[in-house]
């Protein structure tokens, strides 16, 4: 079974944790690490021979499109990841409109061809903001994968599906939704897909639950991470307790663990698990 990888192309300031101490217009004056990082992973995915989906952020397509050149050249998906990295249910569907069309203008002039999938920040397509999917599908997108099927304090809709799957629009028309994995443990959703997830959760531990969902359940894995969070090194901002936890916590750990899953599953870009499936198809930009 083909499982699906992902990355949230973002540096180690655009994550939402950060909003509140760094403003969008102080972005262009603190270091930027994402180029470095981003080639950090593109090296280590040429070496174990595997294609990911890379959902991009607006904001550093426009400034690096050379790097997200050089994502597509390796081979890989490119998706988008916003413009601006602000929560969708925070955004009126005008501002949502401006931001993604943004975002998907400065990606797509970047590599020269359309793209199919976007990603919201910080999984921020909830119930509340389901009307953003209707959005998604007129700018030309026909996958997303922003549903997290959990219990959390920023996303999640917690009884959404597991596995991907259409969702019918408004207008009578489809889009398909790549949720992010979760396993089930003693009747409870356990997020397993990635990022804080995978650098908390004991590498054993993870590798029987997303094996479990391959064997058992039958169905694919995604995995997601961001390139900073290859990167312990990178600069400390000053935040709680609570944000420092989930940001930096087991940094060392991270290029260890996805090294250790990209030698025991197999992983490919979210185009070709859904091509797989049945539910997109060549030509589905048109």
């Amino acid at each position: 079974m083909i499982n699906a990888l992902s990355f949230d192309v973002e540096d180690y300031f655009h994550a939402h944790a950060f909003s509140g101490i760094v403003r969008f217009e102080e972005w262009p004056s603190l270091e930027e690490r994402v180029v470095t990082n981003t080639r950090r992973l593109l090296d280590l995915l040429d070496k174990c021979q595997v294609s990911a989906t890379f959902f991009t952020l607006g904001w550093v397509a426009e400034r690096h499109p050379s790097l997200i050149r050089e994502i597509a050249r390796r081979g890989h998906e490119v998706g988008c990841h916003g413009y601006a990295h602000r929560l969708v249910y925070a955004m009126t569907p005008a501002e949502f409109r401006t931001d993604t069309a943004r975002a998907k203008a400065a990606i797509e002039d970047a590599i020269g061809a359309p793209i199919l999938g976007y990603r919201a920040p910080t999984f921020s397509i909830t119930r509340e903001s389901l009307w953003a999917l209707e959005i998604l599908y007129r700018e030309g997108f026909r996958y997303d994968s922003s549903i997290f099927p959990i219990v959390h304090d920023r996303y999640g809709i917690p009884n959404a599906p597991r596995f991907p799957h259409k969702i019918a629009l408004p207008d009578g028309r489809e889009i398909v939704e790549f949720p992010l994995s979760t396993s089930s443990v003693a009747g409870q959703r356990i997020p397993v897909a990635g990022g804080g997830y995978l650098r908390l959760i004991p590498y054993r531990l993870l590798r029987a639950a997303l094996r479990r969902i391959n064997v058992r359940e039958g169905g694919p894995v995604i995995i997601y991470l961001h390139p900073w969070e290859l990167d312990p090194e990178q600069p400390r901002l000053p935040v709680g307790w609570m944000t420092r936890f989930r940001h930096y916590v087991n940094l060392r750990t991270t290029q260890v663990k996805l090294t250790h899953l990209l030698n025991d599953f197999r992983f490919g870009p979210l185009c070709e698990v859904l091509r797989q499936a049945g539910l997109i198809h060549a030509g589905a930009e048109s």
